[in-house]
């Protein structure tokens, strides 16, 4: 996977921003991420606590490598 585009959520084009599903608890320790909706197949990454901060944004079929290899436990975290 490549490096992600790193800028802003101001300079970047409107985001269906999703919250992470694994949020449940309400603490907001969480990211968003979403399609950049320019048509480009891009997808977007923030902090949910800092809406307007940076945003890293990633090519669709490196993000989709991504959420693959976290569904087949490829990307675990480490202790």
């Amino acid at each position: 996977m490549g490096a992600p585009e790193a800028t802003t959520a101001v300079a970047l084009p409107e985001v269906a921003w999703h919250v992470s599903t694994r949020t449940g608890n309400g603490s907001g320790n969480c990211v968003e991420a979403g399609p950049v909706l320019d048509g480009s197949g891009r997808v977007a990454v923030r902090d949910s606590k800092d809406r307007a901060g940076h945003v890293l944004v990633y090519p669709g079929p490196d993000w989709t490598t991504f959420v693959t290899g976290l569904r087949h436990g490829e990307c675990a975290p480490t202790a």
